[in-house]
């Protein structure tokens, strides 16, 4: 669907999203470069998706699986004083 420019009424998630994104971060940071932008923005989002509480999901954060830990079989191997590599079981 096409959204008319000057229509923000027409897309209020995204406009929404928008505001949120501009006052919790964009108003309050300056940024030195284009690195720390980026570095930034993307705490930002990762904290909105894991963290924040969304009213409209009961206060909840849209993606809390995200922040669980993660469960693996150790494989990765260490070494022993002569730097002979010992594999973890």
């Amino acid at each position: 669907a096409f959204i008319e420019p000057g229509s923000p009424w027409e897309n209020g998630y995204n406009e929404s999203f928008n505001g949120k994104l501009r006052d919790e971060l964009l108003n309050r940071e300056i940024f030195y470069n284009l690195k720390e932008a980026k570095v930034l923005i993307e705490n930002w989002r990762k904290e909105y998706n894991t963290v924040r509480p969304h009213s409209s999901l009961g206060y909840r954060p849209p993606a809390p699986a995200a922040i669980q830990p993660l469960t693996f079989e150790p494989f990765w191997f260490t070494s022993d004083r002569n730097n002979t590599p010992q594999f973890l079981t």
